[in-house]
């Protein structure tokens, strides 16, 4: 609003700096006839008003609105009437097309008219001005002379202009996209984010907490039976694991390993927690290694999920748990139940979730039946994915 108030003020103040020269040109050069100086001042006013109370509203190129097909032929009838007056009264009034031409093309509907219109102004003014000079040969030939000059001018600077403008509006239009297409970005981006710490969230809370209460629920049913101290003790060991596996998602860190102990440890105590637990024996066979923490969250969690599959769907009695790394870091699951899974079954989140987790982290899943029976859930991850996620 700022810049169409500023554009406004310069029109104004240059119309008004042409009234005040043709009114001094109308007492400085001499009265072609009686009342003639006091004609070339109405004609000047006339002009002057048509811009105020008419054309004014059109001047900025900033402003999107554009004047009715009657109010744009009226006010540019206005104006070469006005002009050819003057010019038929003093060929010097030919002056007023400095202000006249620019507001014939600002008036205008679309350049087309601009160019017609500018074209009709020259041939009227070149009429007006032979008719001051009494239709004298060298009088009609400097009047379409300098009528024609005036038009190709106004003509050559009026499409340089609209070609500006189109660009400024084909710009304009291209950075509202533009703006558009990054708030759409932005918001999908954002989205993209909750939905991937929606997903890290269920698979973390499904592979621990979840877990956890799974373990205490069976134990409570075993304590129901027995009521031993030995199943109770497993059920407060549970209750904790799930406590501090809980607090450990709310601070946004990882429950998969202690710190003071290895991923080989972390497996050990996994192992001897599920025999406890379910009465199944457990075999874990894992060295001592060296693996990027993210890995080691990884593979804990897959080893959690394997052996929980285990428990609920296999009806195995023994389980091996298996940890190698080389060139890969491998972790094998195997029992010796019905066999069968599959990780697209639809019976769960387990599998999916744990090849979407793998997945993160560029390694592999791997789930089939054993030999002679079971099923052995695979997870590699290859040295150049671990070093990646370090």
């Amino acid at each position: 609003m700022r810049t169409i108030r500023n554009e406004q003020l310069g029109w104004d103040i240059a119309t008004g700096a042409l009234f005040l020269v043709i009114v001094l040109l109308a007492f400085i050069l001499p009265e072609q006839f009686p009342g003639s100086r006091w004609m070339l001042i109405i004609v000047a006013a006339g002009i002057l008003a048509v811009y105020a109370f008419g054309a004014r509203r059109y001047v900025s190129i900033q402003e999107n609105s554009e004047p009715s097909p009657v109010a744009s032929g009226l006010l540019q009838i206005s104006l070469i009437a006005l002009l050819a007056v003057g010019t038929a009264i003093e060929p010097n009034m030919l002056i007023l097309q400095t202000i006249a031409l620019p507001l014939i093309w600002m008036t205008s509907r679309s350049t087309k008219q601009s160019v017609i219109v500018t074209l009709i102004n020259a041939v009227v003014l070149a009429l007006a001005y032979a008719f001051w000079g009494m239709f004298a040969p060298e009088a009609t030939i400097a009047g379409f002379l300098t009528a024609g000059l005036s038009a190709a001018f106004s003509i050559a600077i009026g499409l340089w202009i609209s070609r500006i403008a189109d660009w400024g509006v084909e710009r304009h239009r291209l950075l509202t996209q533009l703006t558009a297409a990054q708030a759409s970005l932005e918001s999908a981006s954002r989205e993209a984010g909750a939905t991937a710490e929606r997903e890290r969230l269920a698979r973390d809370v499904h592979d621990t907490i979840a877990q956890s209460l799974t373990s205490i629920v069976m134990l409570a049913e075993r304590a129901g039976r027995d009521g031993s101290a030995e199943t109770i003790a497993l059920i407060e060991d549970a209750a904790r694991d799930a406590l501090r596996e809980a607090r450990a998602l709310v601070v946004v860190e990882s429950a998969a390993t202690d710190p003071s102990g290895s991923l080989a440890q972390a497996l050990q105590r996994l192992g001897e927690r599920f025999e406890q637990e379910t009465g199944m024996t457990v075999h874990v066979e894992a060295s001592e290694c060296t693996v990027p923490r993210d890995a080691q969250v990884v593979l804990l969690r897959c080893a959690q999920e394997g052996l929980a599959n285990v428990r609920k769907h296999s009806s195995a009695t023994t389980a091996w748990l298996a940890l190698e790394v080389g060139r890969d870091a491998a972790l094998s699951v195997r029992d010796d139940g019905r066999g069968g899974a599959r990780i697209d079954a639809g019976t769960g989140f387990g599998l999916a979730g744990m090849r979407d987790r793998v997945a993160l982290v560029g390694g592999m899943l791997d789930v089939r039946d054993a030999e002679p029976s079971g099923t052995v859930l695979t997870v590699r991850i290859p040295r150049g994915a671990q070093e990646e996620s370090s």
